[in-house]
C-alpha cells in the first residue's frame, strides 16, 4: 500500500500504515471489532477510475469482489456518492448484493436490498435544468463541455475541453449565479461543477449512517473535494469517541484531500488492496 504521499500501482505491503495517531487508532478499532465497523466509500475515483464519460464508469472488478466479501464480514458496508443510488449500485456491481447500502445524491437517496427510497425532487432543480443550456451558451462554453443530468442534480463537465481547469474556472461564476437563483448548492469537483439540493452532503450522510448503525469504528475512502465533508465527519466522530480512519484515493488532480487524510493509497487500485487486506485480516486469510 502506498505511503501517505506516494502514487503508483505497486503491490500492497502486508499492512497499511496511517500517518496520524488518530488514523492508527481508527484502523486498530476497525480490526478489533468487525461487527461494529462501518466501511464507507465514494464511487467515482475511489471504486471506479475517472473516465471522460460518466455513464461509462464502472468499479474495478476486484473492487466489486472486495465489497461483496466485506459485506459478509463488516457490520456495515456503504457507498456514499453524488450519483443516483440505483445507478451507483449497478455501476459498482452490487445491485443484487445483500449487505451493501448505497446512499446516492449525497445521502438523499438510499438503495438497500434492491429497494430504492428517495424524497420528492428538490425545488429549483427543474428551473436550473431548463436554464443551464442558455447559461452555458451565453458564457460561450468551450467545445467538449457537457451537461450530465443526474435526476436530482445536474453537472457541468469540462474534462473533455482543451483546457479543462481553465474552462472550469471560467464557468464557475455563471454556474454559481444559476445555483444562487434557483436555491441550489454548487459542488465543485474534478473538472465538474454540480448543482444539487442544499442541506445534504457526504459528511451528514456518514454521521447519520454511523448513528443509525451504532458504529464502533468508521472508515471513509474518497478522492474529490465533495468528500471533504466526510473527512470532517470522521474528525467529529473521533472527537465524540468513535474511532475513525480517513483514506484518500490519491490523484494529482486533488492534492487538498491527501493533505486531510490519515492514509493515502494509489487510486482505485490502492483502495481495492486496502479492502482486500481488511477482509483478509477479519476472516484470517487473504
Amino acid at each position: 500500500m502506498a505511503g501517505p504521499h506516494e502514487q503508483g500501482n505497486g503491490p500492497p505491503v502486508t499492512s497499511p500504515h496511517p500517518r496520524t495517531e488518530a488514523g492508527q487508532a481508527g484502523l486498530a478499532a476497525l480490526i478489533a471489532r468487525p461487527a461494529g465497523a462501518l466501511v464507507a466509500l465514494d464511487f467515482d475515483g475511489t471504486l471506479s477510475p475517472i473516465v471522460e464519460d460518466p455513464a461509462a464508469a464502472r468499479a474495478l472488478p476486484a473492487a466489486t469482489a472486495a465489497l461483496r466479501r466485506l459485506a459478509g464480514l463488516a457490520g456495515t458496508v456503504a457507498i456514499i456518492t453524488g450519483r443516483p443510488a440505483a445507478e451507483a449500485a449497478q455501476y459498482a456491481g452490487v445491485a443484487d448484493a445483500r449487505g451493501v447500502i448505497v446512499l446516492g445524491h449525497y445521502g438523499s437517496e438510499r438503495w438497500e436490498d434492491g429497494e430504492l427510497s428517495s424524497p420528492p425532487p428538490p425545488p429549483g432543480l427543474a428551473a436550473a435544468r431548463a436554464e443551464l443550456p442558455a447559461v452555458l451558451a451565453a458564457a460561450r462554453a468551450a467545445d467538449g463541455t457537457f451537461v450530465e443530468d443526474k435526476g436530482r442534480a445536474v453537472a457541468v463537465h469540462t474534462r473533455r475541453a482543451a483546457s479543462p481547469q481553465a474552462e472550469l474556472d471560467r464557468l464557475r461564476e455563471p454556474v454559481t449565479a444559476l445555483a444562487d437563483r434557483t436555491g441550489l448548492t454548487l459542488e465543485p469537483g474534478r473538472f465538474v461543477l454540480e448543482l444539487r439540493p442544499p442541506g445534504s452532503d457526504k459528511g451528514q450522510a456518514l454521521r447519520e449512517l454511523a448513528a443509525r448503525r451504532s458504529a464502533a469504528a468508521v472508515m471513509f475512502c474518497g478522492d474529490d473535494l465533495g468528500d471533504l465533508p466526510a473527512f470532517r465527519a470522521i474528525g467529529e466522530l473521533r472527537t465524540a469517541g468513535t474511532p475513525g480512519l480517513a483514506v484518500c484515493s490519491g490523484s494529482a488532480e486533488v492534492p487538498e484531500l491527501a493533505e486531510q487524510a490519515d492514509l493515502v493509497v494509489a487510486g482505485p487500485t490502492g483502495v481495492t488492496q486496502l479492502l482486500d487486506w481488511l477482509a483478509g485480516t477479519w476472516d484470517g486469510g487473504s
